[in-house]
């Protein structure tokens, strides 16, 4: 019997339908079925759930389905899928989220490769932004990589002797962030940890009936603040104090302080939620970060969010209302300079900036030898008269660029990094700025593979001075047209184009645009003349297979194909044999009159193609459109003897 590999642990309840539409992904792995299991646990469901997960086992000899009653958390029923689980590693699944297909069997390989205790499979969702976590791959890391901290959730692989020697279990019960309980205990215990980012491991969905992941949104009466503490507690226990800010401790202490605490100070939940309710939050918020969190975790804090925590800790309810209320503001703006094709890459410049309200520049100030955060920002923050210094503009600034692919949820990141700057503008006043170039190869881009069929949308991501924005990166281009020539690459055409928006989108293999509108005017001046083939002006052509590409010649469709040619072209070759009658015919490409070509076809066979603005004598033409009749045949002989 072959051993088993990997053990996947999905807890359960009244789930209904999300069972059915997980199980496939679960079940469909292209790990054999024979070295990996199953280990459904229901919380006690009073709903059909339990007889759906009966019907799958039935069927599946690697499902197996454990009940308990019911405990109101997914703590317990995962520590119940642990103790029946056989396999090497274990993988956590929510009952409503979904795996890759080859998500366990490239887990497993990587774990395996690199003798990991955790590995963290890249996750594409519905509901959040995407981790730069996942930009690379990486073999073995520490928790000395503090970005492990940007993923929480448990549904990650790990190694089941590593959970079994350290005792590493969920809290049981009614106890909200034990994922991060869990998750934590982990990172700190663990030895060696990977990163697979090269492919999308774990789908996390958002679901259709308004649900998500999450049964229980942030609640106090649950445990929250008590929980935090717990976690903040084992951190330290397990990491040594500093008062550095970039220590090890305060780096791992940020993410907490950011996501639990920082978030009952700003925008959206301040603005958003009852002002009662929100002041009980607040208050517990500010008992957890005076008495838990060192002052470094707060010094090392950007400017914006070290003024939020300053707020906090006075207790000003009403300004940090204030300050949310000036943040929520701020946009970040994208320019795009020329996108172009060089090498098989779509290329273009990037600039991202953030603006206040009014559509200024959210500047920096310089005064008496210091910076100051932007007065505009701060007015009508109380306590802010005197300004708020900028002690270091670059404090954790960053910005990326990102890739989405629509139809299947996958972020991907494109070669090259942006850099932050200072950009002055006069009068002592300077903005921080993000720039680079895009980079994108169609042929690469998906962790090394292809992008698959569809459309993809080029994002943003910018931090800068502690306001985070995600941005659509947009550009000057008409909304539908054209953002730069089709490309042949890799056998499929690449169509950049801006959006209704005025995102800057790659549609490859005509997944919504076709081959067509947005080339006639170039096709138009195109003066050659080829055989069965014909080079066109306006596709930049890559090494790679012949892409094919339906045409209409005399309103008859034809399979045609484009082929790489030389000096950033592609040649369009038809068939050697049409049936259309002799003559000179239009060759148009879909959902377009324009001409790319004329064919030139003689008793069914394809003789020549030439460009529309191809110049040949008018006796010529009128032979070649006649090339059929009898007579003329006889006449053109006689020319040529008597020659």
């Amino acid at each position: 019997m072959p051993r088993v590999k990997v053990s996947v642990i999905v807890p359960v309840y009244n789930t209904g339908k999300y069972v059915d539409e997980c199980a496939p992904s679960l079940l469909g792995q292209s790990l054999p079925p024979e070295e990996y299991e199953v280990v459904y646990v229901d919380d006690g469901s009073t709903d059909d759930t339990l007889d759906r997960l009966q019907k799958i086992a039935d069927a599946h000899p690697n499902v197996q389905v454990h009940t308990r009653p019911n405990s109101g958390w997914p703590g317990a029923p995962r520590n119940l899928g642990m103790r029946h689980a056989q396999g090497e590693y274990i993988q956590f699944v929510d009952h409503d989220d979904t795996l890759g297909p080859e998500a366990l069997e490239r887990l497993y390989e990587h774990a395996i490769r690199n003798d990991a205790d955790v590995v963290l499979g890249k996750m594409s969702s519905t509901m959040v932004r995407p981790r730069r976590l996942f930009r690379h791959t990486i073999d073995a890391c520490t928790i000395e990589n503090d970005e492990l901290m940007q993923s929480m959730s448990p549904h990650k692989m790990f190694r089941r002797a590593f959970v079994e020697e350290h005792g590493l279990r969920f809290p049981e019960g009614p106890w909200i962030l034990e994922d991060l309980a869990f998750v934590s205990a982990a990172y700190l215990k663990a030895e060696r940890i990977a990163v697979l980012a090269d492919y999308p491991c774990y789908y996390w969905m958002k679901r259709d009936d308004g649900g998500n992941n999450t049964q229980h949104r942030f609640n106090p009466r649950h445990g929250f603040w008590a929980n935090c503490r717990t976690i903040v507690g084992r951190i330290k226990d397990g990491t040594e104090a500093s008062d550095d800010v970039d220590a090890l401790q305060n780096r791992l202490l940020h993410r907490l302080y950011h996501v639990e605490v920082l978030s009952r100070t700003r925008e959206p939940e301040i603005l958003r939620e009852d002002p009662a309710e929100q002041r009980q939050r607040f208050e517990a918020a500010r008992e957890l970060a005076r008495e838990e969190f060192p002052a470094a975790v707060r010094e090392g804090l950007p400017a914006v969010s070290r003024l939020r925590a300053e707020l906090l800790e006075r207790g000003d309810f009403d300004g940090a209302v204030a300050l949310a209320e000036r943040v929520r503001e701020v946009k970040a703006r994208s320019t795009v300079g020329g996108p172009r094709w060089e090498d098989g890459r779509l290329v273009a410049d990037v600039t991202l900036e953030l603006l206040r309200g009014d559509g200024e520049p959210l500047a920096v100030v310089e005064r008496d030898g210091k910076r100051w955060l932007d007065p505009e920002l701060l007015d009508g923050v109380p306590g802010t008269r005197d300004g708020w210094e900028v002690r270091d503009p670059f404090r954790l600034a960053y910005a990326e660029l990102i890739v989405k692919d629509r139809d299947r949820e996958d972020w991907w990141y494109p070669e090259g990094d942006l850099e932050v700057r200072l950009e002055p503008l006069g009068e002592g006043r300077a903005r921080l700025v993000a720039s680079g170039r895009l980079s994108l190869d169609p042929e690469r881009l998906a962790g090394g593979r292809p992008l698959e069929r569809g459309v993809h949308d080029v994002w943003a991501f910018v931090q800068l001075l502690g306001v985070d924005r995600m941005v659509r990166v947009t550009g000057d281009g008409a909304a539908g047209g054209p953002a730069a020539g089709p490309a042949l690459t890799g056998g499929r055409l690449a169509l950049p184009y801006w959006t209704g928006s005025g995102q800057l989108a790659l549609d490859v293999d005509q997944r919504q645009r076709r081959l067509g509108p947005d080339t006639a005017a170039a096709a138009a001046t195109n003066s050659a003349r080829g055989e069965r083939s014909l080079s066109l002006p306006y596709v930049a052509a890559t090494a790679g297979a012949p892409a094919p590409v339906k045409v209409a010649v005399a309103g008859l469709s034809v399979d045609a194909t484009l082929l790489p040619g030389s000096g950033g072209t592609a040649v369009l070759r038809l068939p050697g044999r049409l049936k259309v009658p002799t003559g000179r015919h239009p060759v148009t490409l879909p959902k377009e009159s324009t001409p790319v070509a004329y064919a030139v076809v003689r008793d069914g066979l394809l003789l020549r193609l030439q460009g529309p603005a191809y110049q040949a004598g008018s006796g010529r033409r009128f032979l070649e459109a006649v090339a059929d009749n009898g007579q003329v045949r006889r006449v053109r002989r006689r020319l040529g003897r008597n020659g």
